[in-house]
């Protein structure tokens, strides 16, 4: 077997887009005070028209989708939410940064890249019928009819929002990475398919508990990344990112086959304003 490049006469299309999603990096850095402190007035204010121009959600070279925050905590000054079907584009926002004035004074502290997917997990309209008789309903039944027809209508707009998402308008967002174990008698890899997914149907109604207030967006890091998966979350207040995080790590998925990287938390914030909230300019 051939890992290498395909052969010429495959047909197969070679592509860097992964076909039905998009491509998706989060990228932390710092700003290097010791070495802003050289730069004249002059210098820092050409170095932040390029920093915003980079940041621009609607400039030339943008991705798809373009979010800056402000990280709290001293883990990163600020972060970027990054997702397109290029990942070279995805990259270019950043080399554009290091490429600018103040890239010098600029140390990347952390980065993840994924993928974005429709979970296994989420039923097809046949599965989600299937669950509600396990459930009790009544096939044929008014109410059972009404939940499968507003499923059929819900379920594209959900796996869409999976796959090419709309960053919610909300302040507060939260990212960190995440494993499912795979120790003896704690193997996530091991149980049957329909164990896993009752045990995520049972994660998802918690999540459910605080729609309108919490925002999730779950990424693929398997093969791309340390950690399998990537999950983003955005709050109304950054309370709610506390409440739905405690809440669901007493679900079984979580209590007993979940492990958690670095959590960063941050504001949204247009890129000049993170530049005044970091100090870097008046």
């Amino acid at each position: 077997m051939s890992y290498g490049p395909p052969h010429a006469e495959q047909s197969a299309e070679v592509s860097l887009s992964p076909g039905d999603g998009w491509h998706c990096s989060h990228l932390y850095y710092r700003f290097r005070r010791d070495l802003l402190r050289a730069f004249s007035e002059n210098d820092r204010q050409e170095a932040a028209r390029q920093f915003v121009a980079a940041l621009d959600p609607l400039g030339e070279g943008a991705t798809e989708r373009l979010q800056a925050s402000v990280v709290s905590g001293h883990k990163a000054d600020f972060g970027l939410m990054l997702m397109d079907p290029d990942p070279l584009k995805v990259d270019g926002v950043h080399q554009r940064l290091l490429a600018s004035d103040f890239g010098p004074a600029l140390e990347p502290t952390y980065s993840f890249v994924s993928v974005s997917e429709v979970s296994e997990y989420v039923p097809s309209v046949e599965q989600y019928a299937a669950r509600l008789l396990e459930e009790g309903e009544q096939r044929g039944s008014p109410a059972f009819e009404a939940k499968v027809q507003a499923y059929e209508r819900r379920e594209p707009m959900m796996r869409r929002q999976r796959l090419t998402p709309d960053f919610p308008a909300w302040p507060a967002t939260c990212f960190y990475p995440m494993n499912k174990k795979r120790k003896v008698g704690e193997n996530w890899f091991l149980l049957p398919f329909a164990e896993r997914n009752r045990l995520m149907a049972e994660h998802a109604r918690s999540g459910m508990e605080f729609a309108g207030k919490v925002s999730q967006l779950i990424t693929v890091g398997v093969g791309l990344e340390d950690w399998e998966w990537g999950v983003t979350l955005w709050a109304r207040n950054p309370a709610f990112l506390k409440d739905i995080v405690y809440r669901m790590r007493f679900d079984e998925a979580s209590a007993r086959y979940a492990e958690f990287g670095p959590f960063y938390t941050s504001y949204v914030m247009p890129a000049a304003d993170i530049l005044r909230h970091c100090l870097v300019i008046g």
